[in-house]
């Protein structure tokens, strides 16, 4: 999984897998999920981040080898 923050558009993109995108669906204003061609999430793009989220800080929680709070 990685997270993108893009300033210029202030976007956060949660990219959760390496496959390719074939459809789209705003699930929330300003809030798209992007699907496989089986119908699996492999990203989330969140518009207006900074609005939205605490970009400053990250904690991470029960996740294998990693247990941890990353502060920006």
């Amino acid at each position: 999984m990685k997270l993108n923050y893009y300033a210029d558009t202030d976007s956060l993109y949660i990219d959760l897998s390496s496959k390719t995108s074939t459809e789209s669906k705003e699930i929330a204003d300003g809030v798209v999920v992007d699907f496989d061609q089986y119908g699996a999430i492999v990203g989330i793009d969140i518009e207006q981040a900074s609005k939205h989220l605490t970009l400053t800080e990250l904690e991470l929680n029960m996740l294998p080898l990693i247990s941890q709070k990353i502060r920006a």
